[in-house]
């Protein structure tokens, strides 16, 4: 008789997600998984097969939910430098917010990736290109709009401010108060000038 699930998968990828987002990859237990998702031992192997397939799932599901939506909500704004002005605030905001100090998945598993398989790191690095991309089209339609300089190298500003993005959440886990971050916004934007 074929095995059934009795669970919802999304439900216990979100669940895991949490749990590999507070400790990392390699920190995060088999024992922990299980403990956050509410599964047996049995019906987490038979529905991910490992901790790194449920992983690569969370991750991109994380990827596909949070930070693509955004972005997609900030280019349908056709302002360039206040999708990109929102996007630093938003982050301020949730990282303010963010009681654990989690900060953000995407960034946490890039700083871990000296400890990864490479099709985790090919998925993080595709997810930061993407990132840095949305920064290139930003600075590209401002130059194209008159209110970005055309001085100003799309691409050696995106990729200063991706690098801008992910101090910014490295920092905002606990030590950087508002100010702080507020300050690396302002950097960002005065990148646009």
């Amino acid at each position: 008789m074929p095995w059934e699930k009795s669970f919802d998968v999304d439900s216990a990828v979100d669940k895991a997600t949490e749990a590999f987002w507070k400790k990392g990859f390699e920190a995060t237990s088999l024992a922990d998984l299980l403990k956050a998702t509410g599964l047996t031992k049995g019906s987490f192997y038979n529905a991910f097969g490992s901790k790194k397939q449920l992983f690569t799932l969370s991750l991109l599901k994380y990827e596909r939910e949070q930070r693509r939506d955004v972005m997609a909500r900030l280019e349908s704004l056709e302002d360039p430098i206040g999708a990109i002005s929102q996007l630093f605030d938003s982050l301020i905001e949730q990282s303010l917010a963010d009681q654990e100090k989690k900060g953000c998945f995407l960034v946490n598993t890039a700083l871990d990736m000296p400890n990864l398989d490479s099709d985790i790191g090919d998925a993080v690095k595709k997810g930061l290109r993407d990132t840095e991309s949305f920064f290139a089209r930003q600075v590209r339609l401002g130059i194209e709009k008159g209110v970005i300089s055309d001085r100003v190298d799309p691409e050696v500003c995106a990729n200063s401010l991706l690098t801008l993005l992910v101090g910014l959440r490295v920092l905002a886990r606990g030590v950087f108060n508002k100010e702080s971050l507020s300050r690396i916004k302002v950097q960002a934007l005065d990148l646009l000038r």
